[in-house]
């Protein structure tokens, strides 16, 4: 199957009951058994018949073994790390999502598992950071907010020399674009709240395992902490995905169009997009995906100015998150990474006056002329 018709007809695409290719939403907690350990379902928090529609689907769009729902990106997260032990030791990504670094500083340090964060972009700096306990490198590319790019297949060829597990985060480039299992990834992680529901009316977390084994180990730790996904959110995800390559396509040229305005607008400084060809990653995104995204950052002179644009847009929303159908901007100095402290912030890049923006379905040339009349 090619791409769009996978996101309509991959997984479990119909009611096997009625024929409905719609997925019922099955609200029940429990279910009927035949028999004493003779069951299709067990109870709602082991299995669900829409969850599974669901998690059948990310497996088959990803190309990955099983799929696992949860209720929010961080859960997640969190289901993927206590995979690992005590003393444990990871690499993540630097430049990597404020609520993943106060997680993993703040929450999972205090259950002894040890990170140390660098540019994975940089393959010698991800060589020099294994240590003997290093069982797993966290990679997310493009990074938010700078988006940075990670050579996959590099970082894969490392990760197996020294037998770690490659955790991918492909929420920016959602599995329309880009498909890091093909390219080495073990497990791929989704804020399935972003591009893959698409809509602003769900929030929820996918994981994607590369092998049998992986996927036993995932369904263990969901099932005994029970993050999952319920029913109803589950078959909005569902919905939201069918849709997902004709936005992504849509979405990616109204960016080309506002990066093109960004370059040259004399209030604007750096253009963060990986589609630029003077991006340091653009070759590497290039060979590793089939499209560069609807996510841009900029910056401005200062968190003023910054401040008195977000305040001066019509048509891009303030608020956090991202890839909807409605365009967003935010500060994320202020907003989404906020939890990092300044002085970090300041040595990843993240500036004070630096500007993301989700671009949306709404004709460019309006959101030109938007962010044009704010800036101005």
């Amino acid at each position: 199957m090619k791409k769009k018709t996978r996101l309509i007809h991959g997984g479990i695409s119909r009611d096997p009951y009625t024929g409905a290719v719609s997925i019922p939403i099955h609200h029940a907690s429990t279910f009927k058994q035949n028999g004493v350990g003779n069951f299709e379902y067990e109870y709602g928090r082991t299995g669900n018949p829409t969850r599974e529609a669901l998690e059948k689907l990310i497996a088959d769009i990803e190309g990955g073994v099983r799929g696992f729902a949860f209720a929010s990106g961080m859960a997640a997260i969190t289901a993927v790390v206590q995979l690992f032990s005590k003393g444990d030791h990871f690499i993540f990504t630097d430049d990597v999502y404020g609520g993943t670094f106060r997680l993993m500083t703040k929450v999972l340090n205090k259950f002894g598992i040890d990170v140390t964060f660098v540019d994975t972009t940089d393959i010698d700096q991800v060589k020099a950071a294994i240590r003997e306990n290093t069982k797993a490198i966290y990679v997310e590319t493009p990074t938010n907010p700078l988006l940075k790019i990670t050579d996959l297949e590099k970082i894969s060829a490392i990760a197996k020399e020294h037998e770690l597990m490659l955790v991918v985060d492909n929420t920016f480039s959602t599995p329309y674009w880009q498909n890091p299992i093909s390219l080495g990834a073990d497990i791929v992680l989704h804020s399935a709240t972003k591009y893959l529901g698409g809509h602003s009316d769900v929030v929820s977390g996918l994981v994607v395992a590369a092998n049998e084994d992986l996927g036993n180990d995932i369904h263990f730790i969901q099932n005994s902490t029970g993050g999952v996904l319920g029913p109803q959110d589950s078959w909005l995800l569902i919905r939201g995905i069918k849709t997902l390559g004709i936005r992504m396509e849509e979405i990616e040229a109204n960016t080309k169009e506002i990066v093109k305005f960004l370059v040259e607008h004399p209030a604007v400084g750096k253009v963060y997009y990986p589609g630029l060809e003077n991006h340091p990653g653009h070759a590497t995104h290039r060979k590793q995906a089939d499209g560069f995204g609807g996510m841009i950052s900029f910056t401005v002179e200062s968190e003023e100015k910054a401040l008195a644009l977000v305040k001066n847009v019509q048509y891009f929303t303030l608020a956090e998150s991202l890839g909807a159908v409605e365009s967003l901007i935010s500060v994320p100095a202020l907003m989404t990474h906020a939890s990092i402290p300044r002085e970090r912030r300041l040595e990843l890049g993240i500036e004070d006056g630096l500007v993301r923006i989700s671009v949306g379905l709404e004709d460019v040339e309006d959101l030109v002329a938007d962010l044009k009349q704010a800036l101005n």
